[in-house]
């Protein structure tokens, strides 16, 4: 009685209405005043903080281990102590793509940039000759190395000249191992300019590529549709010059140009995929409510299975994607780390499938072969449309 008589004669600062407890039954207002101290903000941010945690110790263990669990949970009404599905199934695919670009870009940053072989030269066979007809043989077995490279005619001026001071570095290193041996030193060969040949060849390998772009540019100078009105048209057309610009200064450019040109490509990619995900997530409620037609249940219940499903592949993506990155740290370290980590990654691969079937099972509550072939057919055409959406990720990546 204390507690209701204590709002006795207040009234809502917003509304006017009477208080009957701490938030006014007309608009909802609190009685309480936002103008705190600072230490009362910080522990309302405190015990927010420590709600959610507790959402989330509940929400994530069924996630990823119980099948179906969450959605039926939800469809009895019992919610509160639950992350809401769209909310988990968001906070997870951005999550996830974040991880996984990480992992991308460490795998990225091992390819050339350009495509092109870059030339490397290791003079430890020459530094570690025991005797000088062992330093001239290892100096040729270099040599003959680079020229093999030479002759292959598809290396760019920059690598050709790469491999010019490369060989001036190992005929140096050479004489240096040979007067360390107390051997007359071999002549150093002139390197001012590349064969004629190879200048030729470079030269001559340019210019089909050239015309070929060209080409290519006047083919794609427009994008003409007829039944698509001229904004989109215009917009194809923009997208089509944005993707060649980027793929030729990505396969052609210089290294610079080129390095830009890949990383802007895969952060368009990563930028593409979330909202790409976002319009897959309500069609595959759509295939679910035609393959389930005759369950009468609501298309917003097979949208609740639909985000949840996604939630949780969105998750195993993360662990995946985080003990290949651990694998990969520790493997150096302790090889045997790699071998355990690569099953804990094969297990969570095979436990994807595993757990969708069982989810269908339990929510739709069917008998094995039915669920097995409706799940077989909802699988085939989910993949389809993955692999479109994936692809539409893509194609706006590249011509970001």
């Amino acid at each position: 009685m204390k507690q209701l008589t204590s709002y006795e004669g207040l009234h809502c600062a917003n509304c006017g209405a009477t208080m009957q407890g701490e938030f006014c039954h007309q608009c909802g207002q609190s009685i309480h005043s936002v103008l705190k101290p600072m230490h009362h903000m910080v522990e309302e941010t405190v015990e927010t903080v420590l709600h959610i945690d507790g959402r989330i110790v509940h929400t994530l263990p069924p996630l990823l281990l119980k099948p179906g669990f969450l959605t039926l949970e939800y469809f009895a009404g019992r919610r509160v102590r639950y992350i809401a599905p769209f909310r988990l199934m968001f906070v997870l695919c951005l999550l996830s793509f974040f991880v996984f670009h990480l992992a991308i870009d460490q795998v990225a940053d091992k390819i050339p940039a350009n495509g092109h072989p870059l030339v490397s030269v290791d003079s430890r066979a020459i530094e570690t000759a025991a005797s000088p007809a062992e330093v001239r043989k290892a100096l040729q077995d270099e040599l003959d190395g680079l020229q093999r490279a030479r002759d292959t005619g598809v290396l760019p001026p920059n690598v050709l000249e790469q491999a010019r001071v490369g060989e001036q570095e190992l005929r140096q290193a050479a004489n240096r191992r040979l007067a360390a041996l107390g051997a007359a030193p071999m002549p150093v060969a002139s390197l001012a300019s590349p064969p004629a040949s190879t200048v030729v060849k470079a030269s001559s390998d340019t210019k089909p590529r050239d015309a070929a772009r060209k080409a290519f540019e006047n083919e794609s100078k427009s994008v003409r549709i007829a039944w698509l009105p001229d904004v989109a048209n215009a917009r194809l057309t923009a997208l089509g010059r944005q993707f060649q610009k980027n793929w030729h200064a990505f396969k052609h450019g210089d290294p610079a140009a080129s390095a830009e040109a890949k990383q802007r490509m895969i952060n368009g990619v990563f930028g593409a995929l979330p909202p790409t995900m976002f319009v897959l997530i309500p069609a595959f409620a759509i295939l679910l409510k035609l393959f389930y037609v005759f369950r009468r249940r609501l298309y917003m219940e097979h949208l609740i299975v639909a985000l949840h499903s996604h939630a949780f592949m969105f998750l195993s993506l993360l662990l995946i994607t985080l003990v290949g990155m651990l694998s990969t740290w520790l493997r150096p370290h302790a090889a045997w780390t790699g071998y355990a980590l690569g099953w804990l990654q094969a297990a969570l691969i095979l436990w994807i499938p595993a757990y969708l079937l069982i989810m269908q099972k339990r929510i739709y509550r069917q008998g094995w072969p039915m669920t097995l072939l409706k799940f077989w057919f909802v699988g085939w055409c989910y993949v389809w449309l993955l692999m479109f959406a994936l692809l539409v990720a893509l194609v706006l990546g590249v011509a970001h």
